[in-house]
């Protein structure tokens, strides 16, 4: 009983700051160059962000089904976590982010990543989705004028 008020308390400080913080996308841009390294950001008409190919493209990565790219080879276990229903948010993908392997479950061709300003980071890339929560913001803000 003791442990579990403690496990209980640092989850709850682990998943605050995801929430309760709003990202800058324009300082999520600076985040990401370490990114570039691997991952580009296109869509099928305009390249956003030259990048590597190494990892997929993140265009449309917020809401979009885990391991589901287009002739990328991903691990197995997250192409079967996206089979199940994994669509990655804000707040899964910044988790994957800090460690692959732990949030598979099972060995990850992603190396974890030491990101300063996540909620930015997550922001950026939700810049470029359709249906993240950044659009859904902006979408209540232009109805409620």
């Amino acid at each position: 009983m003791k442990l579990i008020v403690p496990a209980i308390l640092a989850s709850l400080a682990f998943a605050l700051p995801a929430t309760a913080q709003e990202g800058d996308p324009d300082k999520g841009k600076k985040e990401f160059k370490r990114c570039r390294a691997c991952h580009a950001i296109a869509s099928d008409t305009e390249d956003f962000v030259k990048g590597g190919k190494t990892g997929p493209n993140l265009y449309g990565v917020i809401g979009r089904a885990a391991g589901s790219v287009e002739g990328f080879k991903y691990s197995t276990g997250l192409v079967e976590m996206g089979a199940n229903g994994l669509v990655w948010d804000e707040a899964n993908l910044l988790e994957y982010i800090a460690n692959p392997g732990k949030f598979i479950g099972s060995k990850s061709k992603m190396t974890p990543q030491k990101v300063k300003k996540g909620p930015d980071l997550a922001a950026y890339l939700a810049s470029f989705s359709e249906g993240s929560s950044s659009d859904s913001d902006a979408a209540a803000e232009e109805t409620s004028d």
